[in-house]
């Protein structure tokens, strides 16, 4: 007992057994989402081009490996905040097709948050290229 809830009540009856199946099962999913977002989303494409430039910069520019994992975060944040965006907004259309101010402030939020990113990102590799400029 934590905190005054027993433990066997956190554990959940039904849950399936671990399957090795089920989890490359899983991993097929997750790369058709990956396929989804970068076949049928513009704005993706706009990343990876901005991915595959400032990789070319990377290692013409021979920058650290700090610079690259820091560089790797970013776009993989990124790419994931498209992902999700693109999620929300696929959502929002089918449960709400019609106009609706409470989905479209969603909508709004989500693609905000990869503007967000966005900016930060570019910032973070304006701080890290420019000093190879000089």
């Amino acid at each position: 007992m934590i905190w005054g809830i027993k433990l066997k009540n956190l554990v959940v009856n039904n849950m399936p057994k671990f399957s090795i199946k089920d989890r490359i099962k899983s991993f097929g999913y997750a790369f058709n989402g990956i396929v989804t977002l970068l076949k049928n989303e513009h704005n993706a494409w706009i990343h990876v081009f901005a991915v595959l430039l400032t990789t070319s910069a990377g290692f013409y520019f021979k920058i650290t490996s700090i610079e690259w994992i820091i560089l790797i975060l970013c776009f993989g944040l990124v790419l994931a905040a498209e992902a999700f965006n693109s999620s929300i907004e696929a959502l929002a259309n089918k449960v709400e097709p019609n106009k609706d101010p409470l989905i479209k402030n969603t909508k709004d939020l989500a693609a905000g948050a990869v503007l967000i990113l966005s900016i930060a990102s570019l910032i973070i590799g304006l701080i890290i290229f420019i000093p190879y400029f000089s």
